[in-house]
């Protein structure tokens, strides 16, 4: 399973943007064991849990720090998940990475450790 994110950029406080992580390798419908989440990175800080989506039957979990303002979804048609991010804050620039991991937990699945696959990391920058 390879993933490649995009859609990072600049965007003032309150904006939006939406993050596209592509998945090639195996078609997104296959990968129904699969936890498929995203994952930040400021400077000098740990890389943290922003949300993670698994197959229909689970609800989306998500960080508290972006709870109501970010949405994950998956399109398994486009072998794509996307991370849409509203009300965006400076606190939330980082660099983002999707991830996916095999046969996770739900207790484990907010551990950047517990997965096993990795995108490239797209910037977003939220500033005045």
């Amino acid at each position: 399973v390879q993933l490649q994110a995009s859609g990072g950029g600049m965007a003032q406080p309150g904006g939006s943007l939406r993050l596209s992580c592509q998945v090639s390798g195996r078609a997104l419908s296959t990968l129904t064991d699969y936890a498929l989440g995203w994952f930040r990175q400021a400077t000098g800080k740990d890389r943290e849990f922003v949300a993670v989506i698994r197959r229909s039957g689970y609800t989306p979990a998500y960080a508290d720090s972006v709870k109501g303002r970010f949405t994950i979804s998956r399109d398994n048609a486009r072998n794509a998940v996307y991370l849409q991010m509203n009300n965006l804050k400076p606190d939330d620039t980082a660099v983002y990475f999707c991830a996916g991991g095999k046969g996770i937990i739900l207790s484990s699945q907010r551990v950047p450790t517990q997965y096993d696959y990795w995108g490239q990391g797209t910037q977003v920058t939220v500033s005045s």
